[in-house]
Parts: structure tokens; C-alpha cells; sequence
């Protein structure tokens, strides 16, 4: 492990005039970015500690939403009320996420900036990886693909994003509330993260030294008929081959609105709202679901390696689906 400084912050001022500096990395649980730190995949100048801020509340707000601290355990949020009554779309993603260990370790925001768990991207032994050395190729493109992405991926990177929760998040709405230099910045969790693009070093679209403090929920449309599908290669602390966030509003039988996210498949959480809207005005039966999980693969481009995650991830669509609609 190389060298570095250590700043803890006190305030969120604070946070983010060190964090602005070239180099600089926050850190709260540490999950993710101590591991990659000894693998010496990340290399930062300077660990600012952001765990300690006051950012660990889940709150009602007055219109009916709710805002949720940062710093809050991923533990914590899963188990808090409000969550658990209001949205258990977000509860049972946070539960099926890594082990009980690390989620009391792990918190919200670390949860959003986890990065890929792609081999090539660990280990530094293989030298072609456009995310971890911009420029240098992607080892994954010609080697082993199982776990690598069908949606979205370009020629610099076909990794996938790990996290369960940003798939809830997206499925309920969420917005990511960021404070940096210039002030609070709002973005829509459907623009937080990013496709590889020729930029695949860039894994969100947050500015530099900009601190996530918050996400926030719309008022919960979706606590009756959800459902988070994980499907994995074993049991527990695994990450998805394919993740599916499924929601809906029934009303006599009929759907009036839909939601249907993705894990597992691209380098971001994937809402196909094509297989949303072919959904509408329809009862939930067998030609609707079949429907619905085709067109979820719409511009799917897998490799040799991972071409089952197709036939896998429609199979998960019409099983979230159909366990949301109280139809298994």
C-alpha cells in the first residue's frame, strides 16, 4: 500500500474544500475503497473521512417523502420504519446486498460510488483495463465475460455496476442531493451514474471535491405490488448475474403504472421503459409478461460468455413481475 494523508472532517465545508484537492479520495465505511486501495487499484494522495458528519438520518419530509442521510448504515436503512413500511423495494435490495458485516460497515452513499467488481478491473496483474488505466484496452472483451454486461457497454468497457440498492433507487425515483463548491446539486439517480462511453474511468457524474449528503424518495407509489429479484451464483455475498427491481400500480386487475430496473446486465442500473409501458392499461396475465420481458432486452449485445444473461434476465423479468402482481 502506498503512502497517503489523512484528513477527518468536521463539517461538510470541510469535506469538500479537501476533497477538492488533486488526488483527494472521501471515505466513510470503506468497503469497497480499502479493498481497492491494498489490491492498489486506486492509489489517492489524500483519505478524507466523511463518517463522522451528521448525515445518518432517515426523515420524513412534509410532503410525504423521505431524505436519507448519507452517512446512514446500509444496516440501519433497512431496518429503519419508515423504509420498511413505505418502501420494502429498497429494504429487500439493501438486504440482499453483500453480508451482514459489511452492511453495518457500509453506508448510502459509499453504496452509490461502489465500483465495478470486474476481474480486470481488481487485479492489476492484467494491464489491459480502460476503467483502472484509461487507454490501455479492455482484457474482458476477449477473455472471461460471465459476469460483464448485455446493455450499454461500448469497445473501451463492458463491466457491470454491482450495487442492489441503485437498482431500487432508480425503480422509487430516487434523487441524489450532492453539496460541492458552488453549493447543493440535485441529480436524478437516472443521471448519477454513466454508460462506458470512451470515458469508462468515469463512473458517475459527480463534479470534483462534490460530496453526496442525501438521497431523497418521492412519496411511495410502489409499497403494495414490488418485488426485488436477485439472481446469483450462490446465496449470500455474491453480486448479481441479473438483478431485477419490479413495480407496480394495479388497479382491478389492470396495470396503470409500471417500473422495471435492472442489475447485473450494464455499467449502470438499466430502467427499460418500453417493457414498462407495454405493460400499461393491460392485465397482468401470461402475453403481457412475455411481452414485457422481451422487450427489457431490447439492444442487448452480449459476448460468448455471458449470452445466457438474455434468456436469464427475461426469465427474472416475468418472475419479479409476476410475484409483484401477487400472481406466484
Amino acid at each position: 500500500m502506498h503512502p497517503f494523508d489523512y484528513d477527518r472532517a468536521d463539517t461538510i465545508d470541510m469535506a469538500v474544500q479537501l476533497g477538492s484537492e488533486p488526488g483527494a479520495r472521501f471515505v466513510a465505511g470503506g468497503t469497497n475503497l480499502l479493498d481497492l486501495i491494498k489490491a492498489g487499484v486506486e492509489r489517492p494522495q489524500r483519505l478524507v473521512d466523511v463518517g463522522r458528519l451528521p448525515l445518518a438520518s432517515i426523515d420524513a419530509l412534509p410532503d410525504g417523502s423521505i431524505r436519507i442521510g448519507a452517512m446512514a448504515g446500509n444496516a440501519d436503512a433497512a431496518d429503519h420504519p419508515l423504509i420498511r413500511t413505505h418502501y420494502p423495494l429498497l429494504q429487500a435490495a439493501l438486504l440482499a446486498g453483500a453480508s451482514p458485516q459489511l452492511r453495518n460497515m457500509a453506508t448510502i452513499g459509499g453504496n452509490l460510488m461502489q465500483r465495478t467488481r470486474c476481474h480486470y478491473f481488481y487485479d492489476i496483474g492484467f494491464g489491459a483495463c480502460n476503467k483502472r488505466d484509461p487507454g490501455s484496452g479492455c482484457a474482458a472483451r476477449d477473455g472471461v465475460q460471465r459476469q460483464h454486461a448485455i446493455l450499454g457497454a461500448s469497445e473501451h468497457c463492458i463491466a457491470t455496476h454491482p450495487s442492489d440498492m441503485c437498482v431500487a433507487l432508480l425503480a422509487l425515483d430516487a434523487t441524489v442531493i450532492a453539496q460541492g463548491a458552488g453549493g447543493e446539486r440535485r441529480i436524478p439517480l437516472e443521471d448519477f451514474h454513466r454508460l462506458p462511453g470512451d470515458t469508462p474511468e468515469r463512473d458517475t457524474n459527480l463534479g470534483p471535491g462534490e460530496l453526496i449528503v442525501a438521497v431523497e424518495l418521492p412519496p411511495s407509489r410502489w409499497g403494495s405490488h414490488c418485488h426485488y429479484l436477485k439472481v446469483r451464483d450462490r446465496a449470500s455475498y455474491a453480486f448479481a448475474l441479473v438483478s431485477v427491481a419490479a413495480a407496480l400500480e394495479l388497479d382491478g386487475g389492470i396495470v396503470r403504472a409500471a417500473r422495471i430496473v435492472l442489475g447485473g446486465v450494464a455499467h449502470k442500473p438499466w430502467r427499460v421503459q418500453q417493457a414498462e409501458d407495454s405493460l400499461l392499461g393491460r392485465p397482468l396475465d401470461e402475453a403481457a409478461l412475455r411481452q414485457a420481458a422481451a422487450l427489457s432486452m431490447g439492444g442487448a449485445r452480449p459476448y460468448a460468455g455471458n449470452a445466457f444473461k438474455v434468456e436469464l434476465a427475461q426469465r427474472a423479468v416475468i418472475r419479479a413481475l409476476s410475484i409483484a402482481g401477487g400472481m406466484r
